[in-house]
């Protein structure tokens, strides 16, 4: 249960202020079809997250150990320091009106969360839980948590959170999610 309560808490802090949250945005605005593009955002956050879960895993079971400590530590700090610059607004997500709002959802944000950081994170969570499952869940659950509202609400909502703070909160917990697995905690504590 803590691979789908970190997972999700994490994303959905991470994804605040970018760029899919933002293409979320330019996508409510453009169609005002919020319900297809609610289920767009799941369908290709599922399968995207789906797919770096699996990588993931297949990481963890390929490196192993001490190595896979050390991979894992580093990454959720550099996590914490890519968390801190926001990613800007896509200009159009570039796909004719004929393809609606569900399938140019569906596609641009599939390929637009291609190597983004809450893909990049579910990767290193999928590796760190070592399940495949309970990170996809967490992971598309905090988008979700993220994109929803912003479809919803629009505008105002992007223009009253204050992102900077948000994107430190998020850095934060990387950063200490990276630490606590570069002291290798278990051996630490072995002694008690």
């Amino acid at each position: 249960m803590d691979a789908v309560l970190v997972s999700t808490a994490v994303v959905a802090i991470a994804e605040i202020g970018d760029k899919t949250q933002l293409l979320a945005l330019l996508l409510a605005a453009r169609f005002r079809r919020p319900f297809p593009i609610v289920f767009g955002i799941f369908f290709a956050t599922l399968a995207n997250h789906a797919l770096a879960a699996w990588a993931g895993t297949a990481v963890a079971a390929w490196i192993g150990g001490d190595g896979l400590r050390w991979v894992l530590g580093l990454s959720f700090l550099a996590m914490a320091v890519w968390i801190m610059s926001p990613d800007k607004a896509c200009d159009k997500p570039g796909m004719s009106d004929a393809f609606g709002p569900f399938l140019t959802t569906l596609v641009a944000f599939f390929l637009v969360e291609i190597g983004d950081k809450t893909q990049i994170a579910t990767v290193a969570l999928a590796a760190r839980f070592d399940s495949l499952v309970l990170v996809t869940v967490g992971t598309t659950l905090g988008i979700m948590i993220a994109n929803v509202p912003a479809v919803f609400l629009g505008g105002a909502m992007a223009t009253r959170l204050p992102l900077r703070l948000i994107h430190g909160i998020a850095a934060a917990i990387f950063a200490v999610m990276g630490i606590l697995m570069l002291i290798d905690t278990q051996s630490l504590f072995a002694g008690f």
